[in-house]
Formats: C-alpha cells, structure tokens, sequence
C-alpha cells in the first residue's frame, strides 16, 4: 500500500464507505508477507520510501523469483534486478504484462504516479557501460521519472558530450557511469550545478581491478555536487535520482 492508498481508504472511512474493521483488515496485512518460507516480502516500504521492495534475482531459484514477483505485482509497479534469462521464463508467467529487458537483465511491470519536478539525465562513458545504465533507466521508469539518455560521450571524445549540453541543463539530476579510470562524473560535475551520481562499472582492462579504479577516482572527485555509488549499482543509482526528481 502507498500513501495514495491508504488516503483513499481513510477518505472512505471518514465518508462512512468503508468500515473499521475493514480499514484494521488493510493495516495489518501491510507490513509484510511470508512466501514459501524463505521470504518475508515487505509491503509497507513503499509507504515508508516512496518505492515498492525490489527483487534482486542473484543466488534466488527461478521458483523463488517467480513466487515472490507474483506476490509483489499484486499489490502495484513491479521491479526485478539481476535477472539472467535462463531464470525470466518462470517469471514473466508468473505476471502477466511483465516485460523482460536482457540487456538490463530487469524484470517490470507498471509505473508509480507521483509528481516529479523534471528528468533524470543517464550518461555513460561507453557502449560497455550501457548494461549497468540501463538498470538506473527501467528503475527511474518504474519509480515514473523521465529519463534522457546521453550515451558514448566519455572523456576520450569531450566533444561529444558537451554536443548534448542542453539535455544536461534540462535535467534535475545526472547519473554517470564509467569504467576504466573513471573521470567522466567530474567532468560532468563541473559542467552543471545540480546532483551528479557517479556510477562506476566493472569494464576495463587488468589495473581497472573490476571497477576498484573508476570508484576511486569517483570518490575523488573535485567536483564538489558528486556523489558515488557502488559498482555497478545501476538500481541504487537510478533509486537516489528518482528521490531527487520527486523532492
């Protein structure tokens, strides 16, 4: 239940349309919900965050996955990360209208409506960022915030990026991802005053130690309206831009 809900409910029990007990029914059933045993999914985050539980699919079984998105699209907009395709069959079954993305290994369905004040700009530094960026895309997607994509402009080509200058002003905050020494978030920072997320990615060759590097020199930065999430965070990145547009 989100709060557009549960005002809802209380409009109608304060018109006399819903009773008491309906109203005790509704708010005891929304802390959380045991599945099979091995999950206790929480229906109260969003009320409390803003943002329904998200699913990471990593280490779960198909049929847990399955079970639990079944559980989740019930009660409103559906996010599932981490999702390999060999694990997606069980889910999309499991709710109908899912869509499933391969390249963000996302499962969805739904949006949120809720006001926001503008776009989120997602920049990478390269085509082999676009994976992790297109995990922050479907969740600003499901969380109902317009995104402006701004791909390939990484720091081995400056032109290109400041080509989309105008997307970048347009947007209320910019999330930026880059491997390899990681530089892109302070440019980018130096160029608009609003919130960039600095969102480093696992691609590079040996001395990029898996993202290590880029986090780093993120983390670094001199660009003082940079903050940083970690390794190819893509929801956590997309989550913390989608609050900003709401705010």
């Amino acid at each position: 239940m989100d709060e557009k809900g549960l005002r809802r409910l209380l409009g109608r029990l304060r018109r006399g349309d819903a009773g008491v007990d309906e109203v005790v029914g509704a708010l005891k059933g929304a802390p959380y919900e045991e599945v099979g045993g091995y999950a206790a999914i929480d229906h109260h985050r969003t009320l409390r965050v803003g943002m329904p539980e998200v699913v990471l699919a990593e280490r779960k079984t198909a049929a847990q996955v399955a079970a639990i998105a079944r559980k989740l699209a019930a009660r409103g907009p559906l996010l599932v990360t981490r999702l390999d395709p060999d694990k997606a069959g069980p889910a999309r079954r499991a709710v109908r209208g899912s869509r499933y993305d391969p390249v963000s290994r996302t499962l969805s369905r739904g949006r949120m409506e809720l006001p926001v004040r503008g776009p989120v700009a997602v920049c990478c530094a390269g085509t082999s960022d676009v994976p992790v960026c297109e995990e922050a895309v479907v969740t600003l997607d499901v969380m109902g915030v317009p995104v402006l994509r701004i791909y390939d402009v990484g720091v081995a080509g400056l032109h290109r990026l400041l080509a989309r200058r105008a997307d970048l002003d347009r947007a209320v905050a910019v999330i930026v991802a880059a491997g390899m020494e990681g530089a892109l978030p302070s440019v980018v920072g130096g160029l608009v005053g609003k919130p960039v997320i600095g969102l480093p990615t696992s691609v590079g060759y040996g001395a990029s130690l898996g993202g290590i590097a880029p986090l780093l020199t993120m983390l670094n930065s001199c660009a003082p309206n940079v903050t940083v999430v970690n390794v190819d965070n893509g929801f956590g990145a997309g989550f913390v831009a989608g609050l900003i547009a709401r705010q």
